[in-house]
């Protein structure tokens, strides 16, 4: 029987109000990849930062290479080869691509300076190891977010630990990038690594992974070889339940044009034409820089346009502002929900009502009672998982957060809801809340557009579905004729004959 390199037993953390951790077991294998897996919220993360030093653990053992350990701090994880990657990018801009490698860490000549030459030569061959094809003396910023995301990789990899964890490592990561990553994971395998991958999106857990951890509520479900398993299993063990339909998409009459887009143009998008009627839900696909988010942006009025005319109800707008789209009906949810959805500083009250504060105030003053009322309502209608509705946001899982962001909309009651990647890093069960929820916005009558990178979701939700490339609409879809290579064809440029 195989011994792991690493054990965590009986793992236990409590924050106030919530008890995080609640006996949890973790085993790590060299040469293989475990796959942690669980809900938002199952302690996933936490448990991550108590191997990694960030956080302190209350109660339970941990076992390293046989010997009883304590991990005293990040520092000190690293010094006994436990390297992560996080979800949250932990990089600086303003320098270069290998000063961010080696920050803290550079190598140094005989006069205790700084070898530069060194450090860009040996941050060149984690590049390469990874496919980057980009200078080191590059300036970070300068580089979209996968290819940072990648930089985050070979940082980890530059400090040849034996444990590394991946945290939702292919989020903001192209199909070839994903590609480039799986690579190394198969590379660092065969030199005896034992990875940690953490990701919602299952059919990578099939494809890199030997073994699967789950939680749930923070508590410890079970260990199991991922050839044991079949999707459906893995769903049942992570949300305790059957998921009997994983889209459960609703059929409602569509009313009147809600919102009607002629001829948008600028320097993203050109020449965009469309509707959405009442009860639609309209998804919009592509691949990354196709100006997906830039069209919803625009409509938003967060990009100016250079021509064209948008027309709500029937009404010509002409939205040059955030607020503007506000106050005209568009409410909009972005794909980044860290940098421009929320403010990790505030509570998730302050957080769910900043954009609706006119719907719950009073001449003078904000009407505290209806403002804890709606947030506490929305906090049970999507199972929002917090201790209390003045709980600081950042402190919430990614999905919980997520569906505060989409309830910050909803509460502006909008005509049009936008929704630009809904369900990034969202686990399968709150999935689930978030499409039971865009479906009673639907009932309601809500035009909603829908802009996702998931093939299944927008085959999945979408009543129809338009396609863009290079910033122009190149197919359109109802759902009796949409397929995933109709689409597909579309998304890089070919028409159908």
């Amino acid at each position: 029987m195989k011994k792991p390199i690493l054990e965590m037993r009986g793992i236990t953390k409590e924050f106030p109000g919530v008890k995080a951790l609640d006996g949890v077991n973790l085993k790590l294998y060299t040469g293989e990849v475990m796959a942690l897996l669980g809900e938002n919220g199952a302690g996933k993360s936490t448990l991550m930062k108590i191997l990694s030093g960030v956080y302190k653990k209350n109660d339970g053992e941990m076992y390293y290479e046989g010997q009883k350990v304590e991990i005293r701090g990040p520092k000190d994880a690293q010094e006994k080869g436990i390297a992560i990657i996080h979800q949250e990018l932990n990089l600086i801009p303003e320098l270069t691509i290998g000063e961010n490698i080696f920050l803290g860490r550079e190598p140094l000549n005989s006069f205790g300076k700084i070898d530069w030459s060194k450090l860009y030569k040996d941050a060149e061959v984690f590049l390469k190891k990874l496919r980057v094809n980009k200078s080191p003396k590059e300036l970070l910023g300068n580089l979209s977010l996968g290819q940072q995301q990648m930089v985050e990789i070979a940082k980890a990899l530059s400090l040849n630990a034996k444990i590394i964890i991946m945290d939702e490592p292919t989020d903001a990561l192209t199909d070839k990038e994903t590609v480039s990553l799986f690579k190394v994971i198969n590379e660092l395998k065969n030199e005896d690594k034992a990875i940690v991958y953490i990701s919602h999106r299952l059919k990578e857990i099939f494809e890199i992974c030997d073994d699967i951890t789950v939680l749930r509520d923070g508590k410890y479900i079970g260990e199991e070889k991922v050839s044991n398993l079949d999707e459906d299993k893995i769903i049942e063990m992570m949300v305790g339940r059957k998921l009997t339909e994983q889209f459960p998409k609703v059929n409602a009459s569509t009313g009147d044009t809600v919102l009607k887009v002629c001829n948008l143009s600028n320097k993203y998008v050109k020449d965009i034409n469309f509707e959405v009627k009442k009860g639609e839900i309209v998804g919009i696909s592509g691949l990354m820089g196709a100006g997906r988010t830039e069209l919803a942006k625009t409509l938003y009025g967060a990009i100016g346009k250079d021509a064209g005319e948008v027309f709500i109800n029937g009404k010509k707008v002409n939205i040059n502002s955030p607020k503007e789209g506000l106050k005209e009906g568009i409410a909009y949810v972005c794909e980044d929900r860290k940098s421009e959805g929320l403010i990790l500083g505030l509570s998730v009250k302050e957080n769910m009502t900043i954009s609706s504060l006119d719907k719950i105030s009073t001449v003078l003053k904000i009407d505290k009672t209806k403002e804890d009322t709606n947030v506490q309502d929305y906090i049970n209608k999507i199972s929002i998982k917090t201790p209390s509705i003045n709980q600081i946001i950042k402190n919430l899982s990614g999905g919980n957060q997520q569906k505060v962001a989409i309830a910050k909309a909803i509460m502006t009651q909008p005509e049009v809801l936008i929704l630009d990647e809904p369900t990034r890093g969202v686990d399968v069960g709150a999935k689930k809340e978030i499409y039971d929820l865009i479906n009673i916005l639907k009932k309601q009558g809500k035009a909603i557009i829908m802009i996702s990178s998931e093939m299944p979701e927008i085959l999945g939700m979408s009543d129809r579905i338009l396609v863009l490339h290079e910033g122009k609409i190149t197919g359109e879809f109802n759902m009796n004729e949409a397929t995933q290579e109709k689409i597909m064809k579309s998304a890089v440029g070919v028409r159908e004959a």
